[in-house]
């Protein structure tokens, strides 16, 4: 019998392999590399302490008070303070100890397209998708800083092969490839409420990727990390692959980070209502931790201080910077070893499945579950966590809907109103409606400038400076 089927039978999970000789040689190595992926430990654990009796009834909320953050100038912060923390950024930059990390595992589903979340078009002129957005403002900022940088982006199972091929085929976007190095998350198997765990066909493992916290495993076990550290790279700036405003390298930010010694440092925007659906930045027992806004009761969110503004109004966007060997020490941990343990969650799904027979279960309610690791889990075991204020504006538009909020229609609007501001800053008149839209459409390469600074000094080396006119595009 194989080692691996009779390890499966011994854990008490037989069911995996109870159509394996029915399948065909190809079918059969593809379940042996699938349950290769399983560690029978890990879910074995996870059944006790998530699905078992003891299981924790929800998140605590004992001792929950707000997060203290570092203000921005404009609201208050030392302007002192910034101008020094972007000085030390900078610095790390020109030594080349900064690298940039992409978490791209979606698919565009949600968005009813077809294809890695990274291929979606999102800009207003040239209609450049994503990963193009990203690929830009990194390349400028290596130029900028006189060390190109290097891009670790994190692809899944799914949509690997689609995300290197659409690099291939786009020349990477001018970015040096011997620098972009994709590797895939994890993957997690589901289980029914007993434990077992579900194949969705008689020769495949009902699998799911195992979260964005998963990221920091998969840096390690793609060895990653190792290269970075052969590179000299000390800190990775993390961001998801749906926002393409963010500032994918923000030298004040590094400066903090940096400057305080953290092993991990996040931004926060302003919640712009109460009941926005993002994690609230709080403290609990001396740390800091995040409280997923299905976690932290309505009366709550709503609760104001003293000036009558919320009292939870530090909004997490999944914007991080994370030190190399902190990374590594939570990769570990995360594996189940001893020491710092990133947690897994629960997330009752309706999984499809086959029964004890093979036939084809489509279910209409959870009949299973999924785990997931959360990379925000990571700050309550981080050195010296730091979190600092952005501005919505300038860093956070994700598409994430089709329609509504958190869409290409809303991005588009927020990318042309930061263009517009870029060009009112510079003395360039732009009609605009009350919200900061401007009444034409533009667009401004990143390699012209990715944020305010880079496009001021971009600006001013044009002689004469041009008209901005509807279509108008700035490279």
């Amino acid at each position: 019998m194989n080692s691996l089927i009779e390890k499966f039978q011994q854990a008490g999970q037989g069911q995996v392999f109870a159509f394996f000789e029915e399948l065909a040689p190809e079918e059969q190595r593809r379940l042996l590399t699938e349950a290769a992926e399983i560690d029978l430990e890990e879910v074995a654990r996870l059944t006790r302490t998530l699905l078992g009796a003891s299981a924790a009834a929800g998140v605590e909320l004992t001792g929950l008070a707000p997060a203290p953050y570092i203000k921005r100038p404009e609201h208050g912060g030392d302007a002192s303070g910034w101008a020094r923390a972007k000085a030390v950024g900078e610095a790390a930059l020109r030594a080349g100890r900064v690298a940039a990390f992409t978490v791209a595992g979606g698919q565009g589903t949600r968005l009813g397209f077809d294809g890695p979340k990274g291929t979606f078009r999102v800009t207003p002129v040239k209609a450049k998708p994503l990963f193009q957005v990203f690929a830009e403002k990194l390349r400028a900022a290596g130029t900028r800083y006189g060390r190109p940088l290097h891009w670790f982006i994190m692809t899944s199972h799914a949509n690997h092969a689609a995300t290197e091929a659409f690099f291939e085929e786009n020349n990477h976007f001018g970015f040096d490839r011997g620098r972009v190095h994709f590797f895939r998350q994890g993957r997690m198997p589901a289980v029914d409420f007993a434990g077992k765990i579900l194949l969705e066909t008689k020769g495949s493992v009902a699998l799911s990727p195992d979260g964005h916290g998963g990221s920091l495993r998969a840096l390690a076990r793609s060895g990653s990390l190792d290269l970075m550290a052969r590179e000299g790279i000390e800190t990775l700036s993390y961001f998801q692959v749906d926002n393409p405003l963010v500032r994918c390298i923000d030298p004040a930010f590094i400066g903090w980070h940096l400057e305080h010694r953290s092993e991990m440092s996040s931004k926060m925007v302003t919640k712009a209502y109460a009941e926005e659906k993002v994690g609230h930045f709080c403290t609990q027992g001396g740390r800091t931790v995040v409280i997923e806004y299905s976690d932290l009761p309505l009366e709550r969110q709503r609760e104001t201080d003293a000036t009558g503004g919320l009292r939870y109004l530090a909004g997490s966007i999944a914007i991080h910077l994370l030190d190399r060997e902190f990374v590594r020490r939570m990769a570990v941990g995360a594996s189940g070893a001893e020491g710092a343990t990133l947690p897994f969650h629960r997330a009752d799904k309706k999984i499809p499945t086959i029964d004890a027979q093979g036939r084809t279960v489509k279910p209409e309610k959870p009949n299973g579950v999924k785990f997931e690791l959360f990379v925000f889990d990571a700050i309550p075991f981080a050195r010296n966590p730091v979190i600092i204020e952005t501005l919505r504006a300038d860093d956070f538009s994700p598409v994430k809907n089709a329609t509504g909020l958190d869409s290409p229609a809303t991005c588009r609007d927020d990318q042309l109103r930061q263009f517009a501001r870029w060009l009112r800053a510079n003395g360039v008149a732009v009609a605009t409606d009350a919200t900061g839209l401007p009444a034409m459409t533009f667009e401004v390469s990143p390699l012209f400038g990715y944020d305010g600074d880079s496009f001021a000094e971009s600006w001013r080396k044009l002689t004469p400076a041009p008209a901005i006119c509807d279509g108008h595009y700035l490279a």
